[in-house]
């Protein structure tokens, strides 16, 4: 019996759009990370880093060999699997009629995907007790997308994960939670904030930034990762994002 590859992959983009990049890490059935490669986008977008880096990821691993890939963008997740039928039925476009965004890297995903056993597992990202092969492909990706350079080595190499903040309770519930996401129609290219439904809302005595409920996937404008529909999301910045990327004393 062949023993199933585990691997994550990630992708980044300093501003979403800026500077992007992806990365992916391959590790053994037991989870021991045995190389990984990252490479710069330009400027991009977050989504077409993450779907670069699961299409480079299909490219490189044996297509007999089972396939474990954590990644903590659910747009990339819904867009490999259940969005996908949809848009080849509706001859790639979505719901709403209008043509399908990247196109044609999720067509290459889908044909890469074909007679593979590939499982997708979500991992909330800059968790202090996550996924560390994500946290590895977090990196490279992230460090790729700032230096705009090409990276790849080994399990004796790996790009060092930044240390993760510790998160309030009600922001680490939050994100990870982010398994929903909206109807093949609501996916966007860009990754543009939610738009709220409803009031916002801030606990009694929590002191935390006040959130509502993400009507549509999204990308936070503060560390560049996704979020999913239904997600806790307040104000970063001039967009939406998660609850703990935003500074203290801010909550819209």
């Amino acid at each position: 019996m062949v023993e199933r590859v585990i691997a994550a992959c990630d992708g980044a983009a300093k501003g979403n759009p800026g500077p992007a990049a992806w990365a992916f890490v391959v590790a053994d059935s037991t989870g021991a990370p045995q190389f990984w490669r990252a490479g710069p986008l330009g400027h991009s977008t977050n989504n077409i880093g993450e779907l670069t880096a699961l299409e480079q990821l299909l490219t490189v691993t044996d297509p007999a060999v089972p396939l474990e890939v954590r990644l903590d963008s659910t747009y990339t997740r819904d867009a490999a699997t259940k969005w996908l039928h949809a848009w080849k039925r509706n001859g790639w476009k979505t719901a709403a009629g209008k043509p399908v965004a990247n196109r044609e890297l999720i067509q290459r995903i889908d044909e890469l995907l074909a007679d593979r056993d590939v499982t997708f597992v979500y991992v909330p990202a800059h968790q202090v007790d996550g996924d560390p092969l994500n946290a590895i492909a977090d990196k490279a990706a992230s460090d790729a997308a700032r230096t705009q350079q090409a990276a790849s080595g080994t399990g004796a190499d790996l790009p060092a994960p930044d240390p993760t903040r510790t998160a309030p309770a009600r922001a680490r519930k939050a994100s990870g939670t982010g398994t929903s996401a909206a109807s093949p129609g609501a996916a966007s290219d860009s990754g543009t904030a939610a738009k709220e439904s409803g009031a916002a809302r801030k606990p009694a005595g929590s002191g935390g930034p006040r959130t509502i409920s993400a009507r549509y996937p999204g990308t936070c404008p503060g560390c560049g990762r996704g979020y999913g529909k239904g997600d806790q999301i307040t104000k970063v910045g001039a967009g939406w994002g998660h609850p703990h990327c935003a500074p203290t004393g801010t909550g819209g």
